[in-house]
């Protein structure tokens, strides 16, 4: 799952930094699991009291489902702890998923803790008296859980001189850094990959020069009130973390432009066709996270004057592993077989999209060499073909018009969709649709005329 400890080379975009240069341990906070016990820590609910609007805000956020949630828990239970079990190379990721998506049950010791049905403490994911008692990291850069948690009657919040009748307060700068969202943000395999890296994206993108951080976007500021005791509203970043499950989050992140290189073509010309998609929202690349389970691809199609269809394959470019990135059905993910004990298991259709869509991806590759979204079990990164930071990608597509097309105006529509999960594994994996269903990020059309 998402805290997998690893040590290794980084690989991310283009340029690569060695672990002599990061300095820092394979097992980032191994020391923390079993530190502590679920009674060190307050509920979520002994915060609603005071911090009425905070706790409807995190209510509502992943933060407060990351081990109910319905994929988490069937990857956690499915996949993760059945390889786990299987592989001796990875009998630590039954407890380390948990370092970010159940600190409590991390810390406890509890490996691993009952299922979500079973409604045990666990089940408080990354709870508000968790992050309020972090109190620095272990090393750097920020990756792998590796928090100091000093649970207690001190919270730590971005503001100085507060009070509070319930517990001790403390201004601490780095809750307002964006290494405190690094801690969890980043992630190495066991093979020392580097299958998360959102605050790597951001640190060595354009917004960190800009002055923005990743609190400006997922914890937007607005007027409100700390606590109930607090006397007047005033400025604050609000508990809304915003992510990639929140399709008005996702809506317009990329913009698409696209024109043909000529306004009049004849019926069995060939006529050329460029997109732009240019990610103007992001501080960090898109698709980010779980890259590995994630799908952002985009379709093209023209239509004719009498209303047909035809389907444009993306333009080929020739980069290392670009096959993972147009969209194809043949059989893959065979390592599914593997983690959950299967004998013969056959694979599966590897995308379930119209076979040739570029697909924006960066390719997650086992031990074997075989394509996988168990990123635990990830030994090698694919070229990175996704959209960074204020980065256009440009795509081309070369259309032969039939000869026997109709004459008039021929319309080309583009649109950029994003799946939370691959299709054909919610499918066979049982999770509920909603993680697999189509969002629209956006959309373009352009038009050429058909003439004698």
């Amino acid at each position: 799952m998402r805290g997998v400890n690893r040590k290794g080379l980084w690989l991310i975009g283009s340029w690569v930094l060695s672990l002599s240069v990061l300095s820092f341990s394979a097992f980032a906070n191994e020391g923390a699991a079993g530190s502590k016990k679920y009674e060190d820590f307050e509920r979520p609910r002994a915060c609603a009291s005071c911090h009425r609007d905070f706790f409807q805000q995190y209510q509502q956020a992943m933060m407060s489902q990351a081990y109910t949630h319905h994929w988490d828990e069937i990857e956690y239970f499915a996949l993760a702890v059945p390889h786990a079990d299987r592989n001796p190379k990875l009998a630590g990721i039954k407890s380390d998923c948990n370092g970010c998506h159940s600190p409590l049950a991390f810390l406890a010791g509890d490996v691993p803790p009952p299922k979500p049905e079973k409604g045990s403490r666990a089940n408080e994911s990354v709870s508000c008296d968790f992050c309020h008692t972090v109190r620095g990291m272990n090393g750097e850069p920020p990756h792998n859980f590796n928090y100091i948690s000093s649970p207690g009657k001190t919270k730590y919040g971005p503001r100085p001189g507060l009070e509070s009748p319930h517990h001790k307060t403390q201004e601490l700068a780095f809750l307002r850094s964006a290494d405190f969202c690094g801690q969890c943000h980043n992630e190495k395999s066991p093979y020392g990959v580097w299958v998360k890296s959102t605050h790597l994206e951001y640190t060595q993108g354009p917004y960190p020069k800009m002055g923005l951080r990743c609190h400006d976007c997922h914890m937007p500021v607005a007027p409100g009130r700390v606590s109930a005791m607090s006397k007047a509203d005033s400025p604050m970043h609000q508990h809304l973390f915003y992510g990639a499950h929140v399709d008005a989050k996702i809506r317009g992140a990329v913009e698409l432009r696209m024109h043909a290189d000529s306004s009049e073509v004849e019926p069995g010309d060939t006529v050329k066709l460029s997109l732009y998609l240019f990610n103007a929202k992001a501080g960090h690349k898109i698709p980010t996270g779980s890259v590995e389970d994630r799908q952002l691809w985009v379709h093209v199609e023209a239509k004719d004057s009498q209303g047909r269809i035809y389907h444009l394959p993306v333009d080929k470019k020739g980069f290392a592993d670009e096959e993972a990135t147009i969209a194809s059905n043949k059989l893959a993910w065979f390592d599914l077989g593997v983690a959950m004990g299967l004998e013969d298991f056959p694979g599966l259709p590897r995308d379930g999209l119209p076979e040739g869509d570029r697909i924006f991806r960066m390719p997650y590759f086992n031990p074997d060499g075989q394509l996988t979204i168990m990123q635990w079990y990830t030994s090698r990164l694919g070229t990175d073909y996704r959209i960074g930071p204020l980065e256009t990608k440009v795509e081309t597509y070369t259309f032969k018009v039939p000869a026997n097309a109709p004459l008039g105006k021929m319309t080309v529509h583009a649109a950029l969709n994003y799946r939370l999960l691959v299709k054909p594994i919610g499918d066979f994996l049982k999770v509920p649709e909603e993680e697999s269903r189509d969002r629209l990020i956006n959309d373009t059309s352009t038009s050429f005329e058909l003439v004698d």
